[in-house]
């Protein structure tokens, strides 16, 4: 019996242990000019594949209003939530009264050259820029492979990003780190 109690014990703390591992959530904004294509790919990307450890939004300096209908292509093709998804100012998370981010992720150079907000808390801030796919002209495969292509290269910074052990790093190692992806 003894034995069964030290493996309750050992059992709990584990999962108490899990569950403070997993129980921190990091609030993350991509940021593009339209919010319509590369920052609304990313904020699907990051709510499904964060396993509830990042808390996912998006924005733009000058918003479209809707989504580019092959950015929502490329989130269905890829199985990912749509619900909720939309075009939104960033304003709506430069108040005082918005969620504090921990990161700000500019997807696009026009919209980093923008004057930004003053985000509420001390948010980690990079350029995560990549060519724009709504600047493509051409056929309509030329279009569908450019956003395919930046989503991918978006997938694969959140992926960078979803490995690293954030609580583990100071705030210049983050920096330094979201650079490095911004730069992958």
């Amino acid at each position: 019996q003894a034995k069964h109690s030290s493996v309750r014990i050992l059992l709990r703390r584990i999962s108490g242990e899990v569950t403070k591992m997993t129980k921190h959530s990091y609030s993350v904004l991509f940021v593009g000019t339209h919010n319509s294509g590369r920052s609304i790919m990313a904020e699907a990307i990051l709510r499904q594949r964060g396993l509830g450890r990042f808390a996912a939004f998006s924005a733009g300096s000058h918003p479209a209003g809707q989504i580019d209908p092959l950015a929502l292509t490329q989130i269905q093709e890829a199985r990912l939530q749509v619900e909720g998804l939309r075009s939104k100012s960033w304003d709506e998370f430069g108040r005082p009264d918005s969620p504090q981010m921990d990161f700000v992720f500019y997807v696009c150079e026009a919209a980093a050259r923008d004057a930004t907000p003053a985000w509420p808390g001390s948010p980690v801030v990079a350029k995560w820029a990549m060519p724009d796919p709504l600047a493509v002209t051409g056929s309509e495969l030329a279009k569908k492979k450019a956003f395919h292509d930046a989503f991918m290269q978006l997938d694969w910074r959140v992926g960078l990003l979803i490995s690293l052990p954030i609580s583990g790093l100071d705030q210049l190692a983050l920096e330094r780190q979201m650079i490095n992806i911004g730069a992958s």
